[in-house]
């Protein structure tokens, strides 16, 4: 795990305990077995679906994509807003939300 991984857990406290797992070449974010965030070069991006994208496309934040050969392929997650390194109340209004579209795809799979 790295310093930014561990302070993760500081900045959910108030949203509940999270827990961080090694993937591909990055973390995912869980709570409650739940991912709801992914970690890719020490940048925090939160699950999200058409529910919820209008709060991070309102703020302009984008969302996760990679290239794979000749294209770029994007997730469904966004990069998580500024102010949930420094407001509880903040952090745990967008963890809530986005362990809620992960909670629902999650069940949607089984």
């Amino acid at each position: 795990m790295t310093e930014f991984t561990d302070y993760l857990s500081e900045v959910f406290r108030q949203f509940g305990a999270v827990r961080v797992r090694k993937m591909f070449g990055g973390y995912g974010l869980y709570h409650d077995g739940v991912m709801f965030g992914l970690i890719a070069d020490e940048v925090l991006y939160l699950k999200a679906d058409v529910s919820i994208a209008h709060y991070f496309e309102a703020k302009h934040l984008g969302q996760f994509e990679y290239k794979r050969e000749d294209k770029i392929v994007k997730l469904s997650y966004y990069l998580a807003p500024e102010e949930i390194y420094d407001d509880a109340d903040e952090a745990e209004t967008w963890a809530r939300r986005s362990f809620q579209v992960a909670f629902r795809n999650k069940k949607t799979k089984k």
